[in-house]
């Protein structure tokens, strides 16, 4: 809209090289706002979120130790045997253990987490006992 009025205002002066240029600095200008914006508008919206995330997931990486229950990205469920520098010992079955690259690991799943689920848990079935629905009382149907 900007650009608009300048535009309008150009063609309205009387000398066309000073609208010319006029109209030139004004769309310019509002250019580079909206491309500053729309900047802003992906760091937010893209970037920032991004960094965030791989942040967690090297965090998560460098937490891992033996005992720890995890999914790979592939979708294997097993407990870490053991952890080297780069890679990891997971143990899939009695006699079976793969060796994975940290980056192959897409999410850790704790013991210390199934304690605390089971408790909230039961936190939930207490309250839902405790509200106990009374039933509707019976009226007399009377015959008229």
């Amino acid at each position: 809209m900007f650009s608009l009025i300048t535009l309008m205002g150009s063609t309205v002066s009387s000398d066309p090289a000073a609208s010319t240029a006029a109209g030139t600095a004004g769309g310019m200008g509002s250019s580079l706002i909206l491309i500053l914006v729309m900047m802003v508008a992906f760091y937010f919206l893209l970037i920032r979120p991004q960094k965030k995330r791989d942040k967690e997931a090297r965090e998560m990486l460098a937490a891992i130790k033996k005992g720890d229950k995890i999914v790979t990205i592939g979708g294997i469920r097993g407990t870490i045997t053991a952890v080297k520098e780069s890679t990891v010992v997971v143990k899939v079955d009695e006699n079976t253990k793969i060796e994975f690259n940290k980056s192959a690991i897409s999410s850790v799943l704790n013991k210390a987490d199934a304690p605390a689920a089971a408790a909230i848990e039961k936190k939930d079935t207490k309250k839902k006992e405790e509200v106990v629905e009374k039933p509707a009382e019976e009226k007399p149907v009377e015959n008229k």
